[in-house]
């Protein structure tokens, strides 16, 4: 050893060293760049197929799982760069999977690399979610009921399909579950296992179909010194469509939009916009449906009219352009009042105001 060169404090031997005296080889004895246990144990509710992972419920393919699993449980120093972690499985039957963990990555500016075996064991674990559906548990119902006259199939099957779009575009919860569901004496009923997500699906209601709602809660019991509440919520779809032609003060109007204390309405003669409440509503007639009316091709057309082929008897007829007619449209929307055929203007917006 030649006096004044640095030297490893281990072995002695001059050369490069790394940050704490130690030459490479010493360096990687002492530095241990992963540590995985040799079994690594996994949950899975046997009912619904979910895995337990980072204490939140889930569905995950098995590969993506166990990759979590592995994830979690490794151990690996603190200095490390650029990791890089490669797994390669071996299923040995349904709840067992031995995975070779192939380490990566520099410590020091010096490169390491850590080789595996471990054992995922899978054991059963009920999941909240099921232990609660066979528990008959839920918080809130959803009432589906009509103002004025009763729900035909066609809008409750509406209104259904509703939950299952609504639930596709929000972020997964195992808590989003049905309890039960059906027909009711004047409407249908959801029973829910979750308060937000009825609250939720609701205001999706009323942004599309508008109406009103009403909350009640009823406590049920106690649970470290608070009530313990369920929630019903009544919602009441209008008797009315967005489309729907009424008569109101001797003029034909459609309705347009929905608000939250009402309707805009739009009148078929002229630009004309009001609002209306849902009592006004209440007090009005419904004289054609949007259902009923039929989309016809122009055959011929002037400044004021245009010619179609009745459906009802395929004969040439005219009817009276809307006022926002644009002289060229080859098709109009039509509507059947009063016994006459009535050019409907379009329709622009929908849904609910803010």
């Amino acid at each position: 050893m030649a006096l004044g060169k640095a030297f490893c404090v281990l072995c002695g031997n001059e050369g490069e060293l790394t940050s704490e005296r130690l030459c490479t080889p010493c360096f990687k004895d002492r530095t241990t760049l992963s540590i995985l246990p040799e079994t690594i144990q996994g949950f899975r509710c046997p009912k619904c197929m979910m895995y337990l992972h980072e204490k939140r419920w889930g569905h995950h393919p098995d590969e993506e799982y166990e990759e979590g699993l592995v994830t979690e449980s490794i151990e690996v120093h603190n200095d490390t760069e650029a990791l890089g972690i490669g797994i390669l499985r071996e299923v040995m039957d349904d709840r067992n999977t031995r995975l070779s963990v192939q380490v990566s990555g520099f410590i020091g500016g010096l490169e390491f690399e850590s080789i595996h075996s471990t054992m995922v064991r899978i054991s059963n674990a009920v999941c909240p979610t099921c232990t609660r559906k066979a528990g008959n548990y839920f918080e809130a119902t959803v009432q589906l009921r009509s103002s004025g006259r009763r729900l035909s199939e066609s809008e409750l099957k509406a209104l259904r399909d509703t939950f299952d779009d609504y639930l596709g575009g929000i972020d997964p919860d195992p808590m989003f579950f049905i309890n039960s569901e059906g027909d009711v004496q004047g409407g249908y009923d959801m029973v829910l296992g979750n308060k937000a997500l009825a609250r939720g699906w609701t205001k999706h209601l009323l942004r599309n179909f508008g109406g009103t709602s009403k909350e009640t809660n009823s406590v049920v019991g106690r649970k470290d010194g608070e009530d313990l509440t369920r929630l019903t919520i009544s919602y009441r779809k209008p008797a009315f469509d967005i489309g729907d032609v009424i008569r109101r003060k001797d003029k034909y109007w459609l309705i347009a939009s929905w608000q939250k204390e009402g309707a805009i309405i739009s009148a078929v003669e002229r630009l004309q916009r009001t609002g209306l409440t849902w009592r006004d509503l209440e007090k009005t007639n419904v004289v054609s449906r949007v259902s009923e009316h039929i989309v016809i091709e122009v055959l011929n057309r002037d400044s004021s009219a245009a010619e179609f082929m009745d459906p009802s008897d395929w004969k040439v007829k005219a009817v009276s352009l809307p006022y926002d007619d644009d002289g060229v449209q080859s098709s109009l929307r039509i509507a059947l009042i009063a016994d006459e055929w009535v050019a409907l203007p379009t329709l622009a917006g929908g849904g609910i105001g803010e």
